[in-house]
């Protein structure tokens, strides 16, 4: 409503005094009304789109979960997949289950099955929750130095600053000195040559390669490189795994499982082997469509689980 009166007021949109006409003014000027109103617009389609873009992917994924629980929930016997689907766990989880008897599975022709009554058993009379006692968090004391690195495994020291910096191995300084943890770093270069040294038995020196083979040292050099020999570093002389080198020349024919042979040798399903491979890095191999599994490193795995 207009009137004679001047109501001082403060814009709405640049906060400037202004006189107003009206008591339902709220902008000084036709600008700052039209600039209020797009943003005002702007904000709103924001809000909508923001709103829509969340509700469609809830919903979609709401959806999905609900259609393959729609095609489980009446069955009588679960595969694998099924079964950590519906206990909302990995598949590693269900297989360590039944390797540990917790759960019961039917297997045959290399397919696993689970009752889902024995699913269900899971939670008759369970045992009351204890929580896990709280562990201090255990401090490292074995550390290398970096010229203990340099030795033990014949690197330079910028690459050891590079890989502790990738793979996130724990170091701490002392008096202007870096210390790497000794766990973090051997298993590093364990996984890296998928052995330790520690296992190895009989080594070459460069010399009795170069007698052996007939090999120049920068050949020798190339060679382990490409093949990814162990070695390990006593002093200033460097040693390779005579195993390791005498089978990637040749000389030593490795052993290997067909997945059928190891299938049967040990009683598993296809998926628990893979995933024994997987999980322990065994070592493989393709030949044409057929995967062969390493036989010392598979059977070395089983005896270690016996004994234990």
């Amino acid at each position: 409503m207009s009137s004679n009166l001047e109501i001082q007021k403060k814009c709405e949109w640049c906060n400037r005094l202004f006189i107003a006409k009206t008591t339902t003014t709220r902008y000084c000027s036709h600008s700052c009304n039209s600039k209020a109103y797009k943003q005002a617009k702007k904000d709103e389609r924001g809000k909508k789109y923001a709103l829509n873009a969340i509700g469609y992917r809830t919903m979609h994924r709401i959806e999905q979960i609900s259609e393959k629980y729609e095609v489980i929930k009446n069955k009588e016997f679960l595969t694998v997949s099924e079964t950590a689907f519906l206990l909302s766990v990995g598949r590693t989880t269900i297989y360590r289950y039944l390797h540990s008897g917790i759960l019961s599975a039917f297997q045959t022709n290399g397919k696993t099955f689970i009752r889902r009554e024995d699913i269900d058993a899971l939670f008759d009379d369970p045992e009351p929750y204890r929580a896990r006692p709280t562990k201090g968090q255990k401090l490292m004391t074995d550390f290398y130095t970096i010229s203990e690195i340099k030795d033990k495994f014949n690197v330079k020291e910028s690459w050891i600053y590079k890989v502790a910096r990738e793979n996130n191995i724990p170091k701490t300084l002392s008096r202007g000195k870096s210390y790497f943890s000794k766990k973090h770093i051997d298993r590093y270069f364990e996984s890296k040559n998928g052995h330790s040294s520690l296992e190895i038995e009989s080594w070459y020196s460069v010399e009795q390669l170069q007698e052996k083979y007939k090999l120049t040292k920068a050949a020798i050099y190339s060679f382990v490189s490409e093949n990814n020999i162990p070695k390990k570093k006593e002093g200033r002389n460097v040693f390779y795994s005579q195993t390791h080198f005498d089978t990637a020349k040749g000389y030593v024919k490795p052993e290997y499982y067909s997945v059928e042979e190891a299938i049967q040798k040990y009683d598993l399903t296809r998926d628990a082997l893979y995933h024994y491979i997987k999980y322990h890095n065994i070592s493989k191999i393709k030949e044409g469509r057929y995967i062969k599994i390493s036989k010392p490193e598979l059977d070395k795995l089983f005896e270690m689980q016996i004994i234990e």
